[in-house]
């Protein structure tokens, strides 16, 4: 098999505080900010920053509009006046301190940090599902961490249309986390994620020294669709909540017939798809906002080539 060779990862962004309430991002932020790593200093520059620092101070999601929603071209041009959402302002200053997005100025890769209320383990979210660098580290990281259910998500969007601020660097993913509830730090959630970037920056510091990394197959998750809480027709508020059956059973595969919701009445509503496909983001708190009560995804198997 082919062997690929890329340039070295010199500028690497890790991310935290882009939801201000998701708080082991926050608090690793925090910890690297205190104090530097000298052996990142020796293949790689590390940049580390708290991404939305007003959502951070007021333990909310966002003040205004939901920041990682707001990397998109559009909005990264968008002219700016004192009513714009301050998220938007910050977007835009952080596409400059991180991009431009989609020039040869941006980082090498940005990591930015989430957690979930969902049973997602670790997953790696990407707008690529043919980018060898993060298809590495996702494949060391499984290798690393046998404990931890390690999956990675692809979002078949145009880079034009990447809405999340990852998608600002040449290379880049979503570290996302959980199940860990909004607003709340648990001990083994941070853990893993401590863990979890020290080896994407070890396997970075490896890759710019040289090491040879064997060719692999992983498996990887590409976004169907997402699916909405049943709702009256008139109020449009939610009559149901997802069924016991499917609750922290992400990327269990879901069949057309399963169980998916129970109404408050008791009625059993199921998957009426023609398909079975993997629910993720199964009863994401956030996402209650936006509609959405989980995303669907189909899964295949991804050969991938030695890489140095």
């Amino acid at each position: 098999m082919e062997v690929v060779s890329l340039p070295p990862l010199v500028r690497v962004a890790v991310c935290g505080g882009t939801h201000g309430n998701e708080l082991s991002g926050v608090y690793l932020v925090r910890e690297r900010l205190k104090k530097k790593k000298k052996e990142e200093a020796d293949t790689v520059s590390v940049m580390t920053v708290m991404s939305n620092p007003r959502a951070v101070q007021q333990c909310r999601r966002y003040t205004e509009t939901d920041l990682n929603r707001c990397f998109t071209a559009a909005t990264l041009s968008a002219p700016v006046s004192d009513r714009t959402p301050y998220e938007i302002v910050r977007s835009q200053e952080l596409n400059t301190l991180l991009g431009p997005k989609g020039t040869d100025d941006a980082m090498d890769l940005i990591c930015d940090l989430h957690n979930t209320t969902a049973n997602m383990g670790l997953c790696l979210i990407s707008y690529s599902d043919a980018d060898w660098i993060c298809l590495h580290i996702y494949k060391y990281l499984k290798s690393e961490m046998p404990a931890v259910p390690v999956r990675y998500i692809h979002y078949d969007v145009p880079l034009s249309e990447a809405y999340s601020m990852e998608s600002v660097g040449k290379h880049g993913f979503a570290m996302e986390i959980g199940p860990q509830p909004h607003g709340v730090v648990r001990a083994d959630i941070f853990n893993v994620m401590k863990e979890g970037v020290q080896l994407v920056l070890d396997w970075i510091h490896n890759f710019n020294s040289g090491v040879w990394f064997d060719g692999g197959e992983v498996e990887v998750y590409t976004m169907v669709k997402n699916i909405d809480y049943p709702r009256d027709a008139e109020t449009r508020t939610i009559t149901a909540a997802i069924h016991p059956q499917l609750q922290d059973h992400d990327f269990c595969l879901l069949h057309p017939g399963d169980p998916l919701f129970l109404t408050f009445s008791g009625k059993t509503e199921t998957y009426k798809g023609v398909e079975p496909l993997y629910p993720f983001f199964v009863n994401e708190s956030a996402y209650y906002e936006k509609g959405i009560a989980l995303s669907l995804a189909r899964r295949k198997k991804w050969l991938f080539h030695p890489f140095k």
